[in-house]
């Protein structure tokens, strides 16, 4: 039997496929799923997720500039995811049980809040959940029509509490329950809520937002708006002491919103303390470890934030804040042991003076400028408050300015 050229030809032609073509295809694809394994698997390794509220919420920024300062893109590197979220206890939640989150930017008060909800399901929500650092104060902004001169004036009115279960509408509704102020309650975003109160569809708008918030920013005079004052002055016939117990003293200023507020002016309020917050992973499991990581080269680089590129809101993160009812993240408070004198001359970026002598400065504010005696035992949010106050007045002194 006589086989021709070309069946011949096919014949070799399929040898060589089996002997040398298709191993070194099947060796390029293996080489190629390999350096794709690998590929994700650094790119995971390195990622740790930042869960705030809307873009325009205070902790957007903050989540924004922790990772312009602390992002690495190596393969051993770090690298801040931020994730908008819903905000307030949301953010908490999401925390808790959301698989692909770390951390999250979450208020002070959420803890007694969850776990007065639901007891059961929260029991032991403080050990699930640990604080990293206190980052800056949420001033409590109510902006109202300029035909409502106090809270008072607010009864039975419609007042934007900001969305559905957000850290605004949570401690507007403890305020308000506090005052015993009923008002009709609407749920509008910040843009829309500018929108309804300007055209005078509602009597007033609340956001609990680090001052200066970028949206309040489009409000001027002309608008017919301006900021309601929280304080025995403006509320004589409330007992205000419930709502003091719970939240700092604060104040809005013409620096935060020059178009509404008269230089040299301010208006009392309140505020909630904002932390970064962290799931209470095994120790040594690979997000302890991730986290852990964080910690140190945020911590590491905190003159950097003091940056003049930076929100306003920095010069008040105090590394070595401590925050009852919550327990520090380990990683955290062993730095911050390690690291005393950094922690000491946070925040104000005070990098020219001595633990002692910020201490010796600061008793010498409470008692000349708060008008308290060395003798009186303050609170640990009133010494909180006085403490920022004292970090202001370095600035302005300009004490607060680094060494050179």
């Amino acid at each position: 039997m006589r086989i021709s050229r070309s069946a011949t030809g096919n014949v070799l032609a399929c040898l060589f496929l089996l002997l040398f073509a298709l191993p070194l295809q099947l060796a390029e694809a293996q080489r190629a799923g390999n350096s794709y394994e690998e590929k994700k698997r650094q790119t995971n390794d390195i990622a740790v997720t930042i869960v705030t509220s809307g873009l325009t919420c205070t902790c957007a920024r903050f989540a924004e500039d922790m990772r312009n300062v602390v992002n690495d893109l190596r393969p051993d590197g770090l690298r801040v995811l931020p994730v908008l979220g819903v905000g307030g206890l949301q953010n908490v939640n999401d925390v808790l049980f959301m698989k692909g989150i770390d951390m999250g930017v979450v208020d002070e008060d959420n803890l007694r809040l969850l776990k007065k909800r639901d007891p059961q399901l929260y029991a032991n929500l403080e050990q699930r959940i640990q604080y990293i650092t206190k980052l800056y104060n949420s001033e409590f902004h109510v902006v109202a029509r300029n035909e409502i001169a106090t809270y008072e004036d607010l009864r039975g009115k419609k007042v934007s509490f900001n969305l559905k279960d957000s850290q605004t509408e949570v401690t507007a509704d403890i305020i308000f329950n506090a005052l015993k102020i009923d008002v009709q309650r609407v749920n509008y975003d910040n843009d829309e809520a500018i929108k309804k109160l300007r055209e005078g569809e509602i009597a007033a708008m609340i956001i609990l937002s680090g001052a200066p918030q970028a949206a309040l920013a489009k409000l001027k005079k002309e608008d017919q708006v301006h900021f309601l004052a929280l304080d025995r002055q403006s509320l004589p016939n409330r007992d205000l002491q419930p709502i003091f117990a719970d939240y700092l003293p604060a104040e809005i200023t013409h620096e935060h919103y020059p178009s509404l507020i008269p230089e040299g002016a301010s208006v009392a309020t309140i505020a909630n303390r904002a932390l970064l917050v962290v799931y209470a992973w095994p120790e040594n499991s690979v997000r302890y470890k991730k986290v852990g990581k964080f910690v140190q080269e945020f911590f590491g680089k905190i003159d950097q934030f003091h940056s003049a590129a930076r929100h306003p809101k920095w010069k008040e993160v105090n590394l070595a804040a401590e925050i009852p009812g919550w327990t520090r993240f380990k990683p955290a408070a062993e730095w911050l042991a390690a690291h005393q004198t950094v922690a000491m001359r946070n925040p104000g970026n005070t990098a020219g003076q001595s633990p002692a002598e910020l201490r010796v400065a600061f008793d010498q504010f409470v008692e000349t400028r708060a008008g308290l005696s060395r003798q009186k035992t303050l609170s640990a949010r009133e010494r909180e408050a006085l403490f920022t106050q004292f970090m202001q007045y370095l600035e302005s002194q300009g004490a607060g300015r680094p060494a050179r």
